[in-house]
């Protein structure tokens, strides 16, 4: 309950925006500045509307951000007035079971809205008259998501599990759907689409999150090209094997993926850990595409400045090191040269003397680091690299603060710092052994080998140390292990990181290909976890997207500053799971809901206001209980979910060791 001051405090609120959003140039300046720090720090519970009876899985504003429409597992949709905090319309879908999805219809006044459920329908309502107007009955399994666009008015499409995208269109007089994607004829029957997304700024590109770690983005005027191309064919009585092969187009498709999952699935699946991509979505400029990967973290991905994974980097493969020279690597990328120069060279001068804002900053990161608040150091550094990119002290150390807290994905991050540090400064010594270390530790075990050997040719002083002996000691180990697995554990490493989607299953070559030409991320969000739900969404907060917010298996809601990453505010938003968090188009006001059958309204409170009681105070805390529960047995998980309180759970995940900690220390670093 919300007492007589806040709620005065909320129609004042709700009184000036209605105003704004009435007014163009109001408006115009408030979404320009609609999020700031200070608002984010602010953030509170304005109110909980009820009127659900089972879990409210979806959640959409409209374009205008004065209604709010939501769809649960009592079937049933409500759309609310946001600000008066009352419904406005209630109906009955017709849907059989949970609804998981429900968009408005670009440009249609928003009378029509359309629902996706578990039923394997898709019902089209008129609002005006509260009736379903269409039903759409070709999926075959669970719809998870709907997907509308501006540019498109009539135009709409679903991801099911049945491992099909479907597109619809309103002005057809059949009234049915077409297939524009279809996973299953090249990821095996096995595949299931749980979310897409249409490009705000450019409605032509659809992201698609499936079962497995790669999120595809595709161009839909190229496959309908492609489909108009063959139906001519057919039509002329020309027949080819090569199109009815290729369902997807050359150049249709590009794949993204965080460079570290492929090898790392096979570990994932004897563990009884699902990777699944449960949400995507656009950044507002339509540059940028998050992804909630489930059973691991939130990644950002550059659509402008692509990267290539960076992995296999081995010096003696590199053909030439002039300007704008590529690494080509052993499983056939190329890597710009510049982040892989191992040899020997003139060191870095950096940038000099710091200002005394960013040398207070380091000097915070490098204590908290002396003191083993390892989470609280990468956050101080990443604060550091976002004022001095090229502060070469800062991202060396942020590399060690990675491999130290061990957190999933974190050894990834420190081989993408080591060679960083090493392109500042191609001499530092621990900067080189760290790059052996973090490949071992990706299991790219004889690249790991070639890496350390190279370390050991380039600082000879060391090439007997403690440190190097005891890696090389762990990587013949590992090979040894690795030439007693079976046939098909032998292959390449190419072979396990982009082939084996499903060992029941044979991928099409042309999919390999898209697999192994994939795009790696650009930032990466930790703290939360996304083990429970397959419908955990991830999304931008701000008009220019500065943050990152994104539900929990442990009923909080995270926020993070999208540049640094680092996590600024958790919220509890739900007794047990959050699963949807929907940011207002155009006013720092953000709509939540999970497990609850209550919808629940968050903005900025009047500073007057008592304190706020949803406020998790200790985020680090949180972070590491949320790692834990990642990495829990499935059944701990279960029980963490009931309430239960396990203990002993490593933070690190059954593969975390300590020996970086223990033998890099006995590296003597040359001072630089």
């Amino acid at each position: 309950m919300i007492c007589c001051e806040a709620m005065a405090a909320v129609n004042i609120t709700s009184n000036i925006l209605q105003r704004q959003l009435r007014d163009k140039g109001a408006l115009g300046f408030q979404r320009h500045y609609h999020v700031t720090d200070s608002f984010i720090k602010r953030l509170g519970l304005e109110a909980e509307l009820q009127g659900h009876s089972g879990c409210v899985n979806c959640l959409e504003w409209n374009e205008k951000g004065d209604l709010l429409a939501s769809g649960s597992d009592d079937q049933h949709a409500i759309v609310w007035d946001p600000f008066r905090h009352r419904k406005l319309i209630t109906m009955h879908t017709g849907h059989a079971a949970n609804i998981f999805s429900v968009k408005f219809l670009p440009h249609s006044g928003d009378r029509i809205l359309v629902t996706g459920a578990a039923d394997t329908k898709v019902h089209v309502h008129d609002l005006t008259v509260k009736e379903t107007i269409h039903m759409f009955s070709d999926h075959t399994n669970r719809v998870k998501r709907i997907a509308t666009a501006p540019m498109w008015p009539h135009t709409f499409w679903s991801a099911a599990e049945d491992g099909i995208i479907r597109q619809y269109d309103l002005r057809e007089s059949s009234r049915r759907s077409e297939v524009l994607i279809d996973l299953t004829e090249y990821c095996g029957q096995l595949v299931e689409a749980k979310c897409l997304a249409v490009n705000p700024r450019d409605n032509n590109y659809l992201a698609v999150g499936a079962n497995g770690p790669f999120v595809r983005l595709y161009d839909i005027r190229m496959i309908h090209n492609h489909r108009k191309s063959m139906s001519q064919n057919v039509a002329a009585g020309v027949h080819t094997f090569c199109d009815r092969q290729k369902p997807i187009p050359e150049g249709a498709g590009q794949y993204y993926v965080a460079g570290h999952l492929p090898v790392k699935l096979p570990d994932y699946n004897n563990r009884l850990r699902v990777l699944v991509a449960t949400y995507v979505t656009f950044s507002p400029d339509g540059t940028e595409l998050l992804v909630n990967m489930g059973g691991e973290q939130v990644y950002l991905f550059d659509l402008t400045f692509k990267q290539r994974p960076y992995t296999f980097l081995l010096a003696r493969k590199c053909p030439s090191t002039g300007a704008g020279a590529e690494w080509k690597t052993s499983n056939g990328l190329h890597l710009p040269a510049s982040h892989l120069r191992l040899s020997e060279g003139k060191i870095c001068s950096g940038l000099g003397e710091l200002s005394p804002q960013l040398e207070r900053v380091k000097q915070q990161a490098n204590d908290a680091f002396g003191r083993q608040q390892w989470t609280q150091a990468i956050q101080l550094y990443s604060r550091a690299l976002q004022q001095g990119p090229a502060l070469r002290h800062a991202v060396r150390q942020r590399a060690a603060a990675y491999m130290r807290r061990k957190w999933d994905g974190d050894h990834y991050d420190a081989l993408r710092d080591c060679l960083k540090a090493i392109s500042l400064n191609p001499g530092h010594l621990k900067a080189h052994f760290r790059l052996a270390r973090c490949l071992f530790e990706l299991k790219h075990v004889a690249e790991a080998l070639e890496c350390l050997d190279d370390f050991r040719g380039k600082f000879p002083e060391q090439a007997h140390s403690n440190a190097c002996d005891a890696l090389d000691k762990d990587i013949k180990a590992a090979l040894f292990s690795k030439t007693d697995a079976s046939a098909e554990e032998k292959k390449s490493s190419s072979s396990l990181r982009f082939h084996s989607f499903s060992r029941k299953e044979s991928i099409p070559e042309d999919e390999i290909v898209l697999r192994e030409s994939s795009f790696d991320y650009k930032h990466r969000y930790c703290g939360h976890c996304n083990t429970t739900t397959d419908i955990k969404e991830a999304n931008f907060f701000g008009s220019k997207g500065q943050y990152i917010v994104s539900g929990s298996d442990d009923g909080s809601f995270f926020i993070w500053e999208k540049e640094t990453t680092n996590l600024v505010r958790i919220l509890q938003g739900d007794e047990s799971i959050v699963n949807c968090l929907q940011p207002h188009p155009s006013y720092c006001f953000l709509a939540t809901s999970g497990i609850d059958p209550v919808v629940r309204l968050w903005n900025p409170r009047p500073e007057t206001e008592a304190e706020n009681g949803r406020v998790v105070e200790d985020m680090e805390g949180a972070a590491l209980a949320n790692q834990k529960r990642m990495n829990a047995d499935p059944l701990e998980v279960m029980l963490l979910n009931m309430g239960y309180r396990i203990t002993g759970l490593s933070s690190g995940g059954p593969e975390a060791s300590d020996d970086e900690d223990s033998s890099e220390g006995q590296v003597q670093c040359r001072p630089s």
